[in-house]
């Protein structure tokens, strides 16, 4: 049975994966830094479960989201631009790798780029990463009603082709418009329902 998103509400917060309790099933998002993971999230649960700040880099610890008995959101520290301590920043690789790396309950990546700026070649270099490790990803458009709807399909189909998928498998969705969001979230309840 699907998981209702509505329903989700922050569990935790942590900055060592191996400290995270098992769980059934999770799904996790990862981005640049203010790519709109928190936004996205928030969207997708109709209500404010992320904390959503204007300075880029403000998520710092792997925060957990829960659906349900042992269904996790998951919103992982942006990549990319950040403010804070280089040796902070640094651990944050290590901490993202072995989150996603460790987590057996892991049903699904939605690995997020910025449709308005395409894939960056930390976008690109992440989801080489996420292919070479054998990991499940989806990939994911925001900010969708940015783009002119003179440049949307052809902005879909060039981002696309340079994350090396086919345009109808990258979702193209808006946190503000609701664009696309329906068929995400039952994509991220379907997952989870795993």
């Amino acid at each position: 049975m699907p998981q209702p998103l509505e329903t989700a509400a922050y569990l935790l917060s942590e900055t060592d994966p191996a400290r995270l309790p098992p769980c059934a099933a999770e799904a996790a998002f990862i981005g640049r830094s203010n790519v709109g993971k928190s936004s996205l999230l928030n969207a997708l649960c109709r209500r404010a479960v992320a904390k959503v700040s204007d300075l880029p880099g403000r998520t710092r610890a792997i925060n957990v989201f829960s659906v349900a008995h042992d269904r996790w959101l998951v919103d992982l520290p942006g990549y990319g631009f950040a403010a804070g301590p280089e040796a902070e920043r640094a651990s944050w690789g290590r901490m993202i790798e072995g989150y996603l790396k460790g987590r057996a309950s892991l049903r699904v990546i939605f690995a997020l780029i910025d449709a308005k700026v395409g894939p960056t070649r930390l976008d690109i270099q992440m989801v080489e990463w996420l292919e070479a490790s054998g990991l499940p990803w989806r990939p994911v458009a925001t900010k969708a009603d940015q783009v002119k709807s003179s440049r949307s399909q052809a902005g879909r189909r060039e981002a696309a082709h340079a994350l090396g998928v086919q345009a109808e498998e990258l979702a193209w969705v808006s946190a503000q418009s609701g664009l696309g969001l329906g068929g995400l979230r039952a994509e991220v309840s379907a997952a989870l329902s795993s």
